[in-house]
């Protein structure tokens, strides 16, 4: 698939961000917003999940759009009492990395977790920032080989 061209031919990237602990994933937000300006990269839609298990969905109907060079997606996957955390972040990270070779899309792999606390998962808030650089590099290489 053809990467997008925006208007400057530069990378236009879709964020898939999850609500649940919202107070950590909208500062994510905010800071991978942040980070797509200062690469000179463009905001593509930003489509907000109820979870992280629900992001694979977002990030697949986002990376079908023609105008959608790469996804990011957010999220914080908090220790609980069971193991839930580390199943529902297996799954995601497992079917978004599936999403990037089916689409040959990059896709950033910006939620932290599992097994970690509210007070860890503030202190990764910039977990947000390396999955956008991740994902400009990506496509900017892919881009060298079309």
């Amino acid at each position: 698939m053809a990467p997008a061209r925006t208007a400057k031919g530069g990378i236009r990237i879709a964020i898939a961000a999850s609500e649940f602990n919202f107070d950590v994933t909208l500062l994510m937000l905010e800071r991978a917003k942040e980070e797509i300006a200062f690469l000179g990269a463009e905001l593509g839609p930003v489509l907000k999940t109820p979870g992280v298990f629900d992001i694979p969905l977002a990030a697949k109907r986002l990376l079908a759009r023609p105008d959608v060079d790469a996804v990011v997606a957010l999220g914080a996957v908090i220790e609980g009492e069971t193991h839930h955390d580390e199943v529902v972040m297996q799954q995601a990270s497992r079917k978004l990395a599936d999403l990037a070779v089916e689409t040959g899309k990059p896709v950033g792999l910006g939620i932290s977790g599992p097994g970690e606390t509210r007070l860890q998962a503030q202190d990764r808030i910039e977990n947000a920032a390396n999955a956008v650089r991740a994902v400009v590099k990506m496509a900017q290489r892919l881009r060298e080989l079309a």
